[in-house]
């Protein structure tokens, strides 16, 4: 991932911590026949290894599994993002030499990828993905809530992912390298927007306070 140095993220609990607020990853493995990439949710056992072991999923039918990979595979996590529109620069105004750009997060980890089909394992990272999204609700569902049988019989249509991540890139791309008057401008230009993930992008840029 091509990181500028004003955008690069090397802050351990930032990474992790976008890793934990990305639900749905990409997970991408180089093939003799080229890239395969399959969304998948993830999630980061902190505890094992200098990075951290990620977990998911995928259908027994698709193929990214049985294929050979190539080197080391690839997990995106994109965070909040926006569109910035020139407009907002007060350069715009003085000399007009202003272009749109774009703010996001993102995190790229890699490593070597292991499949496994065993079913106490398969169970275990069903239960922690299901527990991860469901913890939140009201009402959490819980996989233990629907029969051991019908349980068992998805187990067997699914087959597991272990990474261990050996090399982990962070990137948080929010205005940094723009004047501390750009930066407030654009700021207050994402709060007005009716878009959540432009507001929530709008707390991200880092506006100096005045004193």
């Amino acid at each position: 991932m091509y990181t500028p140095p004003d955008f690069r993220d090397d802050d351990k609990d930032s990474i992790r911590a976008t890793i934990r607020s990305v639900g749905l990853a990409s997970f991408v493995t180089a093939t003799p026949d080229g890239p395969v990439t399959t969304p998948l949710p993830l999630f980061l056992e902190e505890t094992e290894g200098e990075h951290g072991v990620l977990y998911g999923h995928l259908a027994r039918a698709n193929p990214q599994w049985r294929q050979p990979s190539l080197g080391d595979a690839l997990a995106i996590f994109s965070g909040p993002d926006a569109y910035i529109t020139p407009a907002w620069y007060p350069a715009k105004k003085e000399t007009g030499k202003v272009v749109p750009t774009w703010n996001y997060i993102a995190v790229h980890a890699y490593g070597p990828v292991e499949f496994f089909t065993d079913t106490d394992r398969l169970l275990a990272v069903v239960q922690r993905l299901t527990d991860r999204h469901e913890r939140d609700r009201a009402t959490p569902w819980a996989v233990s809530d629907a029969p051991p049988d019908f349980i068992n019989a998805l187990l067997r249509g699914i087959v597991g992912l272990r990474m261990p991540v050996t090399r982990i890139e962070g990137k948080r791309k929010m205005s940094q390298n723009k004047s501390d008057a750009d930066r407030a401008a654009i700021a207050a230009g994402l709060s007005a927007s009716n878009r959540p993930s432009d507001r929530q992008v709008a707390s991200l840029v880092p506006v100096r306070k005045q004193s």
